[in-house]
């Protein structure tokens, strides 16, 4: 789980086009990328996944776009979804793929401060 720091900066450019205010972080090895709606997308292996849920899955399925899986091919798969590298590189056709994991970031259950 690697991400070099120059792909880090070119997918958070790309990825800030359309999601203003957009902040990397460090995240076991990967990064995550989120915005105050919450966590859309996670970088890994210097593929960019985005978040997906029960109302947007089926739809990054249909494009083909495999599901994240950090523990291998044979573990268990998280609810993001690898975007093809040339659709990276095309900001107006990333566009809608990118409000799709934005809006599963806003329909996530969000985290309860800790209490001491």
């Amino acid at each position: 789980m690697a991400v070099t720091a120059g792909f880090r900066e070119y997918a958070l450019e790309q990825l800030g086009r359309h999601a203003p205010g957009a902040k990397a972080r460090a995240m076991f090895g990967g990064v995550s990328i989120s915005t105050n709606e919450g966590t859309f997308a996670l970088i890994d292996e210097d593929v960019v996944y985005l978040k997906g849920d029960a109302r947007n899955r089926d739809e990054y399925l249909a494009a083909g776009w495999p599901p994240f899986r950090p523990f291998g091919s044979e573990g268990s798969a998280m609810g993001y979804y690898a975007v093809p590298g040339e659709l990276l590189e095309d900001a107006e056709s990333l566009a809608p793929w990118v409000l799709l994991a934005r809006e599963a970031a806003q329909r996530a259950p969000k985290k309860k401060p800790r209490t001491s």
